[in-house]
């Protein structure tokens, strides 16, 4: 089977995956990931997990045909219930609603381990995950930004480290990633801005208090003005 190219928001994961360990690929859909992860020689093994059967037996047609059964296992299962079986040292969870992501953490305390490795990229809500990592113990050690059809933040956490204190600004967009010299940092900047501007307008119209989006937005409009300082 030829091996189908990972896309830029996929390979922002591996710089944070442990060497030689075993990842957890949560929401596996065609287990495309854990193939090119075992593929590069990043992990020894890897456990591809989704809550329907489709998508598993589409993952194990392909782990097969890849050679790659003997390092790759499969489950169904919601979430990450029964996945501490596997020991994992790595788990990703990509393409999921920040929601849904924070309910799949919240029902697995066992991830509440400094030795495993979280790996996030919400679709949406990304402010709330940071929120609950940072509630919950988590130390944010990695954020990535990247693009392909749209932007995506990866976010890279670990149990037990120093609690470090966020502004809106930076749970939406991740201190890191604000400090980073990304080239998507001042559009996606931009973009939540102008997002944020709709909802605003929008709750005006309805009578509703905007004072904590607007908070946000001067927050997003000083760190623009900033960007263009150094430019």
């Amino acid at each position: 089977m030829a091996e189908k190219q990972t896309d830029s928001r996929l390979e922002s994961a591996l710089p944070y995956l442990t060497a030689g360990g075993v990842v957890a690929d949560i929401g596996t859909d065609h287990a495309h990931l854990p193939i090119h992860i075992i593929r590069q020689g990043i992990s020894r093994r890897a456990v591809a997990c989704d809550i329907n059967r489709g998508p598993i037996d589409a993952a194990k047609r392909n782990i097969q045909a890849a050679g790659l059964s003997d390092r790759i296992d499969t489950m169904q299962t919601d979430g990450l219930h029964g996945v501490e079986q596997f020991h994992p040292d790595d788990i990703l969870i990509f393409g999921m609603g920040g929601e849904l992501i924070v309910r799949i953490l919240s029902e697995a305390p066992w991830v509440k381990n400094p030795a495993v490795g979280l790996i996030l990229q919400p679709m949406t809500k990304v402010e709330s995950v940071r929120a609950w990592l940072l509630d919950n113990g988590f130390s944010i050690v990695g954020e990535t930004l990247s693009y392909e059809d749209q932007y995506y933040q990866t976010i890279h956490a670990r149990y037990g480290g120093e609690r470090i204190a966020h502004t809106p600004a930076e749970l939406l967009l991740g201190k890191m990633i604000l400090k980073s010299k990304s080239p998507y940092l001042k559009g996606y900047i931009e973009r939540k801005a102008a997002i944020l501007g709709n909802v605003i307008e929008g709750k005006k119209k309805g009578n509703a208090d905007t004072s904590l989006e607007e908070q946000l937005l001067d927050e997003l409009r000083h760190l623009l003005n900033e960007k263009d300082k150094k430019r």
